[in-house]
């Protein structure tokens, strides 16, 4: 895999650029034709947050994920993880190589069931009942359009909503 690695308000010394193309070189293996393979990697500051955004573009698809940590090594390993997640969940994508998954590929289960009344209510009052739940997201009944609704808290703190139709 090719990289192109950048930092926005942070140099990019060559320890890190050795220990992010070391990291993203163990991924290698999951792809058939690795070296076709362009992956950009930015890095930048938030706080005293560093984080590591990493984008790999394949055919038809574009893994992505991104991680903050105090310590840039420890953002670099968690984003690596991600990736490895979307590329074991998603090993129908065609260029990647299904030998390696099976290979490493731990068994998912899914270890607990939740039953939930749907109540309808308004978009404040799901935001107010995730609160009090201190959950990350909240499904319910919206009371004016009658559809279900997914509200999840967004990384930059804001709420998000999901409406079907």
């Amino acid at each position: 895999m090719k990289l192109t690695v950048r930092g926005n308000k942070l140099e990019v010394t060559d320890s890190i650029r050795n220990y992010v193309e070391e990291k993203l070189g163990k991924l290698d293996k999951y792809f058939e034709e690795a070296d076709e393979i362009n992956a950009n990697v930015l890095f930048r500051i938030q706080g005293k947050n560093q984080i590591v955004e990493v984008t790999v573009p394949i055919k038809k698809y574009i893994l992505r994920a991104e991680e903050a940590n105090e310590d840039l090594y420890a953002s670099i390993d968690l984003v690596v993880e991600k990736l490895e997640r979307q590329i074991r969940k998603n090993k129908d994508i065609p260029v990647i190589n299904f030998e390696a998954i099976i290979e490493e590929e731990p068994k998912t289960t899914i270890v607990k069931r939740k039953s939930v009344e749907m109540k309808p209510m308004d978009e404040e009052e799901a935001v107010l009942q995730m609160e009090l739940l201190g959950h990350e997201f909240f499904v319910f009944q919206d009371i004016d359009t009658d559809s279900i609704s997914v509200l999840y808290k967004r990384k930059d703190g804001n709420y998000g909503i999901i409406e079907t139709k």
